[in-house]
């Protein structure tokens, strides 16, 4: 196909999207006009039900725990593929290119953005049925602090900081302990993910009673993927550093 083809086609089918997309605005409703009546009812009792000031939270990981179950193993089967795929067409290497930052600025900037993302990943997760936040998105902001340790250091930085035995580890224990807690919910009460202890104090890390426990289970494993993600994509680039295709035999 030429480029010139390339782009009437492109017009051709933007238009209608464009005008599709267009009319699906115009028929939302107004900023804070929700219309939701299971929404509207979650914020009515979750609060009361759950001692959780962060009804998202409730939602995640009681209400609705058994989908973000299934969310969370789809995350790590997915990843898990990723990996093994990728791996199975690598050739073992000890050898590795030098890969560190030569820019002074990028270096010294990435490194003290480290510990700063690496708190807020804690805190989010920590926090996330009290403020907003959450273990999905407290997990990835973690992650982000390793692509900082390469992006602002090394290769070798971010294999010292995070080995992939470990990385494995971590994110079986976050999906398993997920999966452990409703069992062990479902063995003294009778219900999958049931609060077994309770709605404890609420506005605190003591609220919401086994959320908690849901909430960090989730932000290990979703830490653990992406960073699996990031060691397995950064061991393909370094591969092209020593002039030769990721996957060549």
């Amino acid at each position: 196909m030429t480029r010139r083809a390339r782009i009437v086609f492109f017009v051709a089918s933007s238009v209608p999207l464009a005008a599709f997309l267009l009319w699906a605005l115009a028929g939302l409703p107004d900023f804070g006009g929700f219309q939701g009546g299971v929404g509207t009812l979650l914020t009515q009792a979750a609060v009361r039900e759950r001692h959780t000031s962060n009804v998202v939270g409730a939602v995640v990981f009681d209400y609705r725990g058994f989908d973000t179950l299934g969310e969370e193993l789809i995350l790590f089967t997915s990843v898990i593929g990723v990996a093994l795929l990728l791996r199975s067409f690598r050739e073992a290497k000890d050898v590795r290119p030098p890969d560190r930052i030569e820019s002074d600025l990028v270096r010294i900037g990435g490194q003290l953005l480290i510990p700063v993302v690496f708190l807020l990943g804690l805190w989010l997760a920590a926090f996330g049925y009290v403020t907003p936040g959450g273990g999905f998105q407290g997990g990835v902001v973690l992650a982000s602090a390793f692509a900082l340790l390469w992006a602002a250091g090394s290769y070798r930085a971010v294999k010292r900081a995070g080995p992939e035995s470990l990385v494995d580890f971590l994110g079986g224990v976050g999906a398993g302990g997920f999966v452990a807690l409703g069992l062990f919910a479902l063995a003294g009460n009778g219900v999958f993910l049931h609060n077994f202890l309770g709605p404890g104090h609420f506005g605190s890390l003591l609220s919401g009673g086994s959320i908690a426990f849901l909430n960090w289970a989730a932000a290990l494993e979703v830490a653990a993927a992406n960073v699996l993600l990031f060691l397995e994509f950064f061991e393909e680039y370094v591969l092209a550093l020593l002039g030769r295709k990721p996957h060549e035999e």
